[in-house]
Order: structure tokens, then C-alpha cells, then sequence
């Protein structure tokens, strides 16, 4: 596995995992409602999910490699066009002013382990299964070794890389998200993100390796 590859890899995977999102506003909330311990629980739990959903597609994405190279590379342009897309959204949202979070009054579960809780949002969310089997084959070197040790490294790097980013959430999150002043720099990060993202979806849209 080249440096250049791995170092593509985390850029875009901190790209994705700054955008706030769903994950953020579950974390950010919970923060809110209880204790930075809440958040930092809930961004845990999410971090376990995330690594369940690796397993998932390491071995369902080993098995197309080696089926068929041809429904692979049908795999990786249409993981193109996925992170082309949230490139394109970051970007509007950045110019029209909206960001992606949005917080709400937040529904309690007190009682309920927020740990536990948090695996079950990030496991049964099917946006975040076809995420992982769309961005992780962009990456592989077919012929550089074992397509399930590079898939399994790049989903725990990018597993590692959202928990970090996760946390980083929850500990800035009841202070962060309740200052107006940094409405502008969610902005900044959200068209930032966006860039890096259709780049990166252009480069392997023109790539010739499959």
C-alpha cells in the first residue's frame, strides 16, 4: 500500500467525518440533554457500529473482488458518484447557508444505555452500510496484496479517524453549537469538504485502474 493512497484516504475520510451530520447532531444532542459523558458515550457507541459495518463490507466486497472485476469497478463508479454527490450537497448547503446540523429538542431515553443506544442508530442505519461498501473500494490496489487486509485497515483507519472526530464533537458540542459565531466557520468546513470530495470523486471517475 503506497503513502500517497493512504494519505488520499485519510484526507477524504476527515473531509467526510467534519461535515456535521446525523451522527453529529445524535452526539451533540445527547451532550446537551445530559453530560459530556453522554456525548462521549454516544460517540463510542457509534465508533462500534462503525466497526461492525466494516467487518460487513470486508467480506461481502471480498467476495465481488474476487467474482467479478468487472461488477468491482461497477462498485467504484457508482462510489464516485456517491461521494460526488455529497461533495455537491456540502457545497450548496455552504452556499445557501444551511447547515447539515440542525439541533432539536432532544426525545429522552434516560433510562436507556446511551452506549448501547448508539451502536444500535449506527448499525441499523442503511445510509451508513452503503457509505462504507461505496467509499472503501475506492482505494484498493487490486494485485497490491490481500483485497481483505487493505479493505479491513482502511475501514478501521476511517472507523478511528469518525470516532476521533466524534468525540472532538462531543466534548466542543454544548458550547460549540450554542455560540451563533460559528455558523460561518460550519459554512467554511462544509464548502471545504465539498471541494475535497468532488475532487477526489473526479480522480476516480478518470482513473484508469479498475
Amino acid at each position: 500500500m503506497e503513502f500517497q493512497t493512504l494519505l488520499l484516504f485519510t484526507i477524504a475520510s476527515l473531509s467526510i467525518n467534519l461535515i456535521p451530520g446525523p451522527d453529529v447532531v445524535y452526539i451533540v444532542s445527547n451532550t446537551m440533554k445530559g453530560r459530556m459523558q453522554a456525548g462521549l458515550k454516544a460517540a463510542m457507541g457509534l465508533g462500534v457500529g462503525y466497526f461492525l459495518h466494516t467487518l460487513a463490507a470486508v467480506f461481502g466486497l471480498s467476495a465481488l473482488i474476487l467474482s467479478s472485476a468487472v461488477a468491482f469497478s461497477v462498485v467504484k463508479y457508482l462510489g464516485a458518484a456517491y461521494l460526488l454527490y455529497l461533495g455537491i450537497s456540502s457545497l450548496r448547503n455552504m452556499l445557501r447557508g444551511q447547515s447539515s446540523l440542525t439541533m432539536t429538542a432532544a426525545s429522552s431515553s434516560a433510562n436507556e444505555s446511551i452506549f448501547r443506544q448508539g451502536v444500535v442508530v449506527s448499525v441499523l442505519n442503511p445510509k451508513v452500510a452503503l457509505f462504507f461498501l461505496s467509499f472503501l473500494p475506492q482505494f484498493i490496489e487490486v494485485g497490491q496484496g490481500s483485497t481483505s487486509m487493505q479493505l479491513l485497515m482502511f475501514g478501521l483507519l476511517f472507523s478511528a479517524l469518525a470516532t476521533g472526530c466524534n468525540v472532538v464533537y462531543a466534548l466542543l458540542g454544548s458550547w460549540l453549537f450554542n455560540n451563533p459565531k460559528v455558523a460561518r466557520y460550519t459554512r467554511v468546513i462544509e464548502g471545504v469538504s465539498g471541494v475535497l470530495l468532488i475532487g477526489l470523486a473526479g480522480k476516480i471517475a478518470l482513473s484508469k485502474d479498475s
